[in-house]
């Protein structure tokens, strides 16, 4: 008689964990795979385990039955801070276990390749388990299956893609789009009406990033925002986090004239409703110009130390700004002379934001 595994490597999952857990550029790429899976298996059950910083993403999905999330790095911090307690913190981690272990799942997809993942999945109650060959810090030793072999130099959602080929989801009409709600369009009407904003073309600009390597200097930002509003007659608004607000401050203050800083002031749902308006965007490699391209708006990216044929701005029109230099990419966070970066110039930028501009496709 064949056992669950066999049974399920020939008839279609009934019930599917996916594993995908940060960042948010990341579980924005892992859209297009679940549209994927969902058109492959249109009466499958599909939940996700996510982590609490890019959850915001996919909840609410109509191709997710059940979102849960980790908050792993703030248990962390609990924990160390003794902000909320040892005990309360043990008690919550239960909690989120045994809704991991509630289910018996048919396929459980590590759609991370880390150690973190790994554990998540290695816990999880799946006849299989499957992830990807470029799984690192051991990852690959809870799964029971051979990793799906792919090319770590295509695009990240190119190799997820590969894993639903491998399952047999063929490709079909998808968007990879962040859903929005009523409350977010709301939220992005009352935000520029406020400010006497969203009547003419809207171009964003987000100039931050994690890594030192990847930032861009604010006086070139500064320039070229005062050239969109002044030459290509556009409203300009600046994107980023809350502990972004103060730097992104001291750009616009060398603007003359009012520019608006969103930075910290919406919701991350509220940022990809405000992008979908955007006729462009202007950005660092970080999350949000992933978040741009899910929406449909072209992106001008500003690439160095990173590999925009692995993880820059998914799909067609986007416009990538590098400099030819030997060292690039060399992925360090830390570097002496930030050449790369540093030998972009406003020109460069500029005119990337007018040949999207003068396409009439947007």
């Amino acid at each position: 008689m064949p056992n669950d595994f066999d049974r399920l490597q020939h008839q279609p999952p009934k019930n599917i964990l996916i594993i995908k857990l940060s960042a948010i550029g990341d579980v924005v790429h892992s859209l297009l795979f679940l549209e994927a899976l969902r058109n492959g298996f249109p009466g499958a059950r599909i939940d996700w385990v996510v982590e609490e910083d890019a959850s915001r993403i996919i909840e609410g999905h109509p191709g997710i039955d059940r979102v849960m999330v980790s908050r792993r790095k703030s248990w962390g911090r609990e924990v160390l801070g003794e902000t909320k307690g040892s005990f309360s913190v043990v008690r919550e981690i239960s909690v989120f276990l045994k809704n991991l272990r509630t289910r018996k799942y048919d396929l459980v997809i590590d759609l991370q390749g880390l150690f973190k993942s790994g554990i998540l999945t290695g816990l999880s109650r799946g006849v299989r388990k499957i992830g990807m060959g470029d799984a690192r810090e051991g990852a690959w030793a809870f799964l029971n299956e051979r990793p799906v072999p792919v090319d770590y130099n295509q695009h990240a959602v190119d190799r997820y893609l590969k894993v639903a080929e491998y399952l047999g989801c063929g490709s079909a009409p998808a968007k990879g789009a962040i859903p929005i709600i009523g409350s977010e369009k709301e939220e992005i009407d009352q935000v520029l009406g406020a400010s006497g904003l969203g009547e003419g073309p809207l171009v964003a600009i987000n100039p931050m990033a994690k890594w030192k390597t990847k930032l861009w200097e604010p006086e070139r930002f500064a320039a070229v925002a005062a050239k969109i509003r002044d030459e290509f007659h556009c409203d300009v608004v600046f994107t980023g986090s809350g502990h972004d607000r103060e730097v992104i401050e001291r750009v616009t203050r060398l603007i003359k004239g009012d520019i608006l800083n969103l930075a910290g002031q919406i919701s991350l749902k509220g940022l990809a409703c405000l992008y979908g308006r955007c006729r462009a965007l202007v950005s660092t490699d970080t999350g949000p110009m992933h978040v741009a391209a899910a929406m449909g708006c072209p992106v001008v990216a500003l690439f160095g130390p990173t590999a925009p044929w692995r993880t820059g701005p998914y799909g067609r029109g986007h416009r990538i700004i590098s400099t030819d230099l030997d060292c690039s990419p060399c992925f360090k966070r830390r570097c002496r002379h930030m050449s790369c970066m540093k030998d972009i110039s406003v020109e460069q930028v500029l005119a990337g934001v007018g040949e999207i501009l003068d396409n009439e496709n947007y």
